[in-house]
């Protein structure tokens, strides 16, 4: 084996026979053929080589190769096969193949030898292509052939023996798949490669494999490789003693160590939070798993559990069948409680869990849900079922949503809730409102137009509901919002039909129709006025409706509740150097005839009316239709707001509203019983990221008594937060709303790059008793995730006591996680 050429201080001769167009001359004894036109190499330099910069070994070592020409003088050293453009894409296909039949030799440069003999020293990367067919195989010459490039500082070549050496900085090319090693040794008849020093391999599927020495096929997908090191996608990491590859799929390890986790910076040999070892494991790149045999799981070197046979996916794996972590858990009133949860991934659009349920006290059972993507809607499916508690009942529960487009205009959905019993819910952890709500509904859009079928039927949970829950079939409504007219003005229109029925008590069936014409304007001064005209005509037929006077009615009612109203506001603006300043004062007066609410009207959704600096100047300050806002009255208020040009803020509102003729329909407690109304308030102050305050406030003008105070407030930074919210609000007369006073607080601390802590409270004020108490740890890096809870609720209803839940979540990332709860700690 010896390098062709000649250290440069040597006096360029020309061998025998040396022509521009065969710079070498003789050294290879190359066949006489006719010149070739010269033709680039893609990636080539424009520059041709000078023909004097090349120099003639003083001997010839070898004949020539079978299958030399004139613009490959060293022939083929390195084999690509065509690739099967039918059947596999190029990247795909082997470097295996002998030099029987080469297949559009790639023709050199002008005045360069195709030759890659090579520049020792020079870093003048070395690039080899061509192409054969197996033995075995027939020659294909429409197939594209897959490059082969190699680069390094200096390169040998053994024609007797077939062996291409590159030593230095030395990068082999083919396709999506690279290898880099200090020295690469190819074989050219048994077609394998075998690098050593540092050596790398990067597979099609971006990860990066590290060792000792390689012995690999010429296509780069397959071998044996010495003290392997494996770089996953996800930084994760695999070291193993040995491991042999075959076919670019199957990877299989020796003595194999798994870890996400970076080691210690500052002890590199000290062993990571958490690691798996096993003495085989299997990586199916195909396959997308990763099967142990004989595993222990050490965290911080130490064994904590033992299996002989862990199988889990990939991290490239986005989800895929098998069991999930198990948790557990204890309770002084279900027992001892064990949840071992199974996922299906049925198809790329729908997956499903079961997760079986076993108590020593509350009985057993299950809990599934299902998801199926469509390509027009979707479906989510949550339920439960437990037998063999206390009560001897089957008791279960379902969540159910689906959703389907019908057209660009037109959709349609059904969500279920529904539970067995009022307290199931709660007493098995199961998420759940306390008004259980059944929908289905058919909707449109289109432009500013909206109609939307819909269907209720509820599940109240509190056990005093009885029998006057309502069930809503169907539900109509209809809005529309029109374009500008020619006067200047825009037309609007809500509709509404509704048909309500209970076992026991009222029902009803209302047609109410809002159409309503406004148009905005400016005054002389930069004011703006909306002027506005609307109609409130609704139709009634009711049965068993109790009035106000305790009687009944059963019958057909109507009004029609004309109404005009005039806003004006006079926005002022003034700029500062560092922020810029508001002031905005608003007034209204709205016309409308008295008594526009008569006793033989119900009212379904007007029943919780809270009077706020949200609908102040609304012409109707109720929710819903059954109750209109009638009579005169004058709203006004004022807006105050301060900006600053490199962010933060402060607001401030207030306003209040005025009738010359008091209207009884609103309760004593709403604060619109009186002349004037209460003042509502609303003040807001961010002056930086770091500090956000926000208070809410109804009180009444004579003695300045609060109805409502709602303060919150957060102040700090990350490394320690305060927050805390104030809330009093006294309950209406003849409201389902319990008043309340409570306050509850928070304080979260992000201790440091890793750990974060948060603590809470709620308590009653009103009783002067705790709600409940929350105190939260968290450490996460990249690999683990610890959560440490522990909740104290104060609640009680029936079965339902007060108890105490500290909870452990551990999550081992690209592994799986682990969960312990432990309830009723006395």
């Amino acid at each position: 084996k010896r390098p062709v050429g000649l250290p440069a201080a040597r006096t360029p001769t020309l061998g025998d026979g040396a022509t521009s167009e065969r710079p070498l001359g003789s050294l290879l004894n190359l066949p006489s053929a006719p010149p070739q036109p010269p033709t680039m190499l893609p990636g080539a330099p424009a520059a041709a080589w000078p023909a004097g910069a090349i120099r003639p070994a003083e001997r010839i070592y070898a004949p020539p190769a079978s299958d030399a020409s004139a613009e490959k003088p060293l022939g083929i050293l390195i084999y690509t096969s065509p690739a099967d453009a039918t059947a596999k894409s190029a990247v795909d296909q082997p470097l295996v193949g002998g030099p029987e039949q080469p297949i559009s030799p790639a023709p050199s440069a002008p005045g360069q030898p195709a030759s890659s003999s090579a520049a020792k020293g020079s870093g003048q990367p070395t690039t080899l292509r061509g192409g054969t067919l197996k033995k075995s195989a027939k020659r294909d010459t429409r197939a594209p052939v897959v490059p082969v490039h190699l680069s390094a500082d200096e390169m040998q070549y053994d024609q007797n023996q077939g062996l291409v050496i590159a030593i230095g900085n030395v990068d082999i090319r083919h396709g999506d798949r690279r290898l880099l090693a200090n020295k690469i040794t190819y074989n050219q008849e048994t077609d394998v490669v075998i690098a050593e020093g540092d050596a790398s391999l990067t597979d099609s599927g971006g990860k990066i494999i590290f060792g000792d020495r390689m012995e690999i096929p010429g296509d780069l997908k397959g071998g044996v490789i010495y003290n392997i090191g494996l770089l996953l996608d996800n930084l994760s990491r695999v070291a193993a003693s040995g491991a042999r590859r075959s076919d670019g799929n199957i990877t299989e390890f020796s003595n194999a160590v798994y870890s996400p986790c970076r080691l210690c910076a500052d002890d590199a040999t000290s062993p990571p939070i958490w690691q798996l070892k096993a003495v085989k494991v299997v990586h199916d790149q195909a396959g997308k798993t990763v099967e142990y045999r004989d595993t222990w799981l050490e965290v911080f070197g130490f064994p904590v559990a033992y299996t002989p046979y862990l199988r889990h996916p990939d991290p490239t794996v986005r989800r895929q069948s098998g069991f999930l972590a198990p948790s557990f858990g204890n309770s002084s009133d279900l027992g001892f409680m064990v949840r071992t949860p199974y996922y299906w991934a049925i198809d790329e659009q729908s997956d499903a869990t079961f997760t079986p349920i076993l108590t020593t006290s509350g009985g057993i059972g299950s809990s599934a849900s299902y998801r199926h993507r469509y390509q027009n809607g979707k479906v989510d499916m949550n339920g439960s079922l437990m037998t063999g508690d206390s009560t001897g009942d089957i008791r279960g529960h379902i969540d159910s949503k689906a959703h389907f487009d019908i057209s660009p205009t037109w959709r349609w959905g059904l969500d279920v809730q529904r539970a067995s019993d009022d307290t199931y819910s709660r007493r098995y952890g199961i998420p759940s409102e306390s008004i259980l709500t059944t929908r289905g509904y058919l909707e449109g859009f289109r432009g500013t137009n909206y109609a939307a079928f819909n269907s209720y039927i509820f599940q109240d949970l509190d056990s005093t509901s009885g029998e006057s829950t309502p069930t809503v079939i169907p539900m109509f409504d209809f809005n529309h919002v029109g374009t500008r007219d020619r006067f200047g003005g825009y037309t609007s229109l809500d509709m509404n039909v509704l048909s309500l029925a209970r076992p026991k008590g009222t029902d009803t069936r209302r047609i109410a129709i809002r159409p309503k014409w406004q148009r905005p304007f400016s005054g002389v001064i930069g004011d703006r006025f909306t002027a506005s005209v609307s109609l409130a005509t609704d139709i009634y037929h009711v049965s068993e409706l109790t009035r106000g006077d305790g009687t009944t009615f059963s019958g057909v009612s109507g009004r029609a509740t004309p109404q005009t109203e005039l806003q004006w506001r006079l926005p002022l603006v003034r700029d500062g150097d560092n922020y810029s300043q508001t002031l905005e004062p608003i007034a209204s007066v709205v016309f409308a005839q008295n008594g526009g609410n008569p006793i033989n009207i119900p009212n379904e959704d007007s029943q919780e009316l809270e009077f706020d600096d949200t609908n102040i100047f609304q012409g109707n300050r109720y929710g819903g239709f059954d109750r209109v806002d009638g009579g005169l009255r004058l709203n006004y208020g004022t807006k105050w707001g301060l900006f600053g040009r490199k962010g933060g803020s402060t607001s401030f509102f207030v306003g209040q509203s005025y009738r010359p003729r008091i209207d009884d329909s609103f309760s004593k407690s709403s604060g619109l019983a009186d002349n004037f109304s209460d003042v509502v308030t609303r003040f807001h102050l961010n002056p930086e990221k770091y500090v956000n305050l926000a208070h809410r406030s109804q009180f009444s003008p004579d003695n300045f008594s609060p109805k409502r105070n709602e303060l919150s407030g957060q102040v700090g930074t990350p490394a320690l937060t305060v927050g805390g919210t104030y809330i009093l609000i006294d309950q209406q007369t003849g409201s389902g709303f319990a008043g309340r006073e409570q306050m509850s607080n928070n304080v979260s601390s992000k201790i440091d790059k890793y750990w974060h802590a948060q603590f809470s409270s709620l308590t009653d004020l009103q009783s002067s008793e705790l709600r409940s108490l929350g105190l939260q740890v968290i450490y996460e890096n990249e690999c683990v995730k610890l959560t440490t809870q522990l909740s104290r609720s104060y609640f009680q209803d029936r079965e339902i006591r007060p108890n105490t839940t500290i909870g452990f979540t551990l999550v081992l990332k690209t592994l799986g996680e682990i969960k312990s709860d432990v309830f009723n700690i006395q």
